[in-house]
């Protein structure tokens, strides 16, 4: 099945978002592989409550490291029936280490889907992969790459690379 994608204009994009990494749930990476680092939701109840629940891309960084793509979650992950609102973000890069308890910034630019519930995990794990290949497009516009030098980078930790 496929899904819509990029179909919803949402007001209050972008906005920025740093926090320290937290554990979730741990189903990223070992259940659908595809590893997320969870940024605590209470610092962003206000803004949240403004915005549609559902999947988003922008660019985000790690301490020190480089500004890379990102697909985010807000929700509630209908799929594993989570009583608790989440805010997951997926960096388009391979790191060798968990960094849990490391600084995370990310800016939100794009409201791509709304949240879906999925009947079986392998529809789950391809729709995330779908949505992984959509950002990815989306966030190569140039319009869009400015956004990877954005001030909210340099003033932190983090660097462009």
């Amino acid at each position: 099945m496929a899904l819509a994608r990029g179909e919803t204009t949402v007001d209050g994009l972008p906005f920025f978002l740093e926090g320290s990494v937290v554990k979730g749930f741990g189903r990223g990476s070992k259940e659908l592989g595809i590893p997320t680092a969870n940024l605590p939701i209470e610092p962003y109840e206000d803004i949240l409550a403004k915005i549609p629940v559902g999947v988003y891309c922008g660019w985000a960084c790690v301490n020190n490291g480089p500004v890379h793509k990102m697909a985010m979650s807000i929700g509630w992950n209908p799929y594993y029936k989570n009583t608790k609102k989440t805010l997951e973000v997926h960096l388009m890069h391979e790191f060798a280490d968990d960094f849990y308890g490391q600084q995370l910034r990310a800016i939100p630019l794009h409201y791509m889907r709304n949240e879906l519930d999925f009947t079986t995990i392998e529809n789950l794990i391809q729709a995330i992969k779908d949505d992984i290949t959509y950002a990815n497009e989306y966030l190569e516009r140039p319009e869009n790459k400015r956004h990877q030098s954005d001030a909210f980078f340099s003033a932190s930790p983090c660097e462009h690379s």
